[in-house]
């Protein structure tokens, strides 16, 4: 099978399937693209806008045209040279589903027990769904409760919604349950149709949705590659800081998180760190310092959503419920890898003692446990931390913590301003040739476009501070809010009423100090909607327009440098083009097809996608990577390598525009790696020195290919 060039994500929904993502394959060729990378095509429920809540494993989703669909689109792409990836959700399933009725009717003696990972109670699992008074009554061989239907009799007992579920479920949604697949037979069944599409080469590449979630990730990567052999794989695998994807999984690396936002870094200004900082405590009177911010919405959350999963974790360590949930909210990462039966990696051990040390020194027989203690113990801890991190830190503490969102993102490090140019240069050394490289997902908090804007004002600190107080001094609400409000109302701008709305309600039920998604309260929700009509009516686009040649720099310069980089480039849909969406849905919205640039912005950066991805093509896979470092006045404000044996291209983006006009490149050059080369962008042919200010030329990037005549 072939390893991708690149891929571009599409999101299939009943209103844009199979048959829709087959009419546009001659634009997707055109744009230069290798793959169509598909979100999960298994049944899920039909009014799914996402796929990540199959229902059977055994059906290509009906909605977007069944397995005859598949087939025909499949059959399209590859008449444009078009290949397949699709995502796959091995961790959970919806709990709706034939499999899982069936252990509510027959229990442990189920035929199924086996595929869901179930924590018994006298035969009975916990169902967390009442939530009034009204009582739940038989009809027929049914039992009904609201919306929901349950056999008669059964193996199960319906609880207050509140309480946590008898089964692992996927962070705190009890709708989605968690698959044993350590189990072959689960595993197989559940990959079945995935297997098959393998092997009549329909499919050529597998992203792996959520590992952490399951009991043994490295064991179950190891199986589906005895499966399918050297089928492309990536995982989704959220890495933190300096951790690195662990060595031993059979996988070509990540879905690009890690890179996102090491390329994110490299356009924000670390001197505007303590002004933003202070800017922001000042008005939302939150702590200068993150870290206490998110110890404090960890231990909330586990309070809050997962006293289900510290229970049962206390009851296999045997150890008090207390010193679980605080070694859980001191993890610093969503998992530690321990596998049982074999020593700790020595890695493992010194981020749970760390964590341990951090602790109350009851914590410590604890540590030990989730270490060398029972298999239990051992699995549910590694399976708990990332639950707790992603709704504490992802859906909580970053949203009430914020100087500059743009740093804000799933894997990020809201206090780490800046990247520098040499630390990207030695992260590119240590990538996996084949990882996944991204700037947008379905799942950022912000489109990259968005970031592009929010960077700028780690240059301009000043200037954002006077204007934010402009717009302060005629609308205000909640100071725990209104600050994210403005960050994102300059940066997603243009923006409807309706949609910022919609982001400000997120926003603030997942910050969870004012409302929560399961504590409402009408009268404020009526308040930010006042705010979100008043404060766009502000002049806040002046602001936007102000900035906008610095955020198109931004936004080039991280496309080009996350296209060329090592690595297989994804594209998220539209993202070709300009895309100022916010946290999903917003960011799923339709997507119009062929792209048609509206914008000198647009038009600059179809270019340097196109151009960018047809030259990877030609490329290869994994051409090496050579830093390359400019000299004179302005050098640092450039960053610049090469790709190939010979070399073959060279890639230039410029970053920190607005410091850059402030002070001109003056006699900063580039020296080129020998040869002839010709810029893709603009036509012209460089050789040897080059000043940068005639290499850029019209564009903030620019894009070479060795032309030796």
């Amino acid at each position: 099978m072939s390893r991708p060039a690149s891929t571009y994500r599409v999101q299939l929904t009943p209103d844009f399937g199979f048959a829709q993502v087959a009419e546009i394959a001659g634009y997707l060729r055109d744009l230069g693209v290798s793959h169509v990378y598909l979100s999960p095509i298994l049944q899920s429920t039909p009014e799914s806008r996402h796929g990540y809540d199959v229902t059977d494993h055994s059906r290509i989703r009906e909605e977007f045209g069944g397995a005859t669909g598949f087939r025909e689109m499949a059959q399209q792409l590859a008449a444009h040279d078009l290949a397949i990836v699709v995502d796959i959700v091995p961790n959970h399933m919806n709990t709706v589903n034939a499999q899982f009725w069936s252990v509510l009717k027959d229990g442990p003696a189920s035929p199924y027990a086996s595929w869901f990972d179930i924590d018994w109670q006298d035969g009975k699992v916990a169902l967390p769904v009442l939530g009034d008074d009204t009582e739940p009554y038989v009809h027929g061989d049914v039992v009904r409760y609201h919306g929901h239907t349950y056999p008669y009799p059964g193996h199960y007992r319906l609880v207050d919604w509140r309480e946590g579920p008898g089964y692992r479920r996927f962070f705190d949604v009890s709708s989605l349950i968690g698959l044993r697949v350590e189990d072959p037979s689960v595993l197989f069944a559940t990959h079945e149709v995935i297997f098959w599409l393998l092997d009549e080469g329909l499919v050529d590449g597998l992203r792996v949705d959520h590992p952490d979630g399951l009991a043994d990730p490295r064991g179950y990567l190891e199986r589906l590659r005895a499966r399918v052999g050297e089928t492309w794989t990536v995982v989704e695998k959220i890495l933190i800081g300096p951790e690195r994807l662990p060595g031993d999984w059979a996988c070509d690396g990540t879905s690009g998180y890690d890179v996102l936002n090491r390329v994110n870094g490299l356009f924000v200004d670390p001197d505007g760190k303590a002004p933003l900082v202070q800017l922001f405590a000042d008005i939302t009177g939150q702590p200068s310092e993150y870290r206490p911010v998110m110890a404090q919405a960890k231990r909330e959350v586990i309070d809050l959503f997962f006293g289900a999963e510290v229970a049962r974790l206390a009851g296999a360590a045997a150890q008090d419920p207390a010193a679980v949930r605080e070694l859980l909210a001191a993890m610093p990462v969503y998992r530690a890898y321990v596998v049982p039966g074999e020593p700790p990696p020595p890695e493992s051990v010194e981020i749970v003692e760390l964590a341990a040390e951090a602790c109350s020194p009851a914590v410590l027989p604890l540590a030990r446990e989730v270490l060398y203690g029972p298999d239990e113990a051992v699995v549910r801890f590694q399976q708990a931390c990332g639950p707790v991190m992603a709704k504490g830190v992802e859906d909580t503490a970053l949203y009430r913590w914020y100087p500059l969102a743009c740093l804000n993102e799933v894997g990020g490090e809201p206090d780490a301003f800046g990247v520098a140019v040499e630390d990207f240069h030695d992260f590119c050394a240590e990538l996996r040739p084949y990882t996944m490289t991204t700037l947008s997902t379905h799942d950022t908090k912000r489109s990259e476009d968005v970031r592009a804007r929010l960077s700028v004002l780690s240059e301009l600190p000043e200037e954002w501070a006077a204007a934010v107080a402009s717009w302060s001094a005629s609308v205000r609400f909640d100071p725990h809010l209104d600050y994210l409000g403005w960050q994102n109302l300059m940066a997603a701008w243009p923006i409807s009423v309706e949609r910022f709305t919609d982001y400000l309600l997120k926003a603030a039920r997942e910050a969870k100090t004012a409302i929560s998604w399961i504590n409402p309260d009408p009268s404020y929700e009526r308040g930010l909607r006042e705010f979100a009509a008043a404060a766009v009516r502000q002049p806040v686009g002046e602001f936007t327009a102000r900035i906008e040649p610095y955020a198109m720099s931004n936004s080039l310069g991280a496309k080009l440098v996350q296209l060329m980089m090592p690595g297989v480039p994804d594209v998220y849909q539209g993202n070709e083009t300009t895309d100022f969406s916010l946290v999903d849905p917003d960011n799923r919205r339709p997507v119009t097809y062929p792209r048609k640039p509206e914008t000198a912005w647009d038009a600059a950066k179809l270019l340097v996608t196109a151009q960018a991805l047809r030259l990877r093509r030609r490329l290869g896979g994994a051409a090496p990577y050579r830093p390359l470092w400019a000299e004179g006045p302005a050098a640092s404000h450039v960053i610049a390598f090469a790709r190939g044996e010979r070399p073959q291209a060279v890639a230039v983006a410029t970053r920190l525009p607005a410091r850059l006009a402030r002070c001109g490149w003056g006699t900063t050059s580039l020296t080129l790696p020998g040869g002839t080369w010709r810029d893709l962008l603009t036509g012209g042919l460089y050789t040897g020195r080059t000043p940068l200010a005639h290499l850029l030329g019209q564009y903030p990037v620019s894009l070479l290919e060795r032309h030796d005549l």
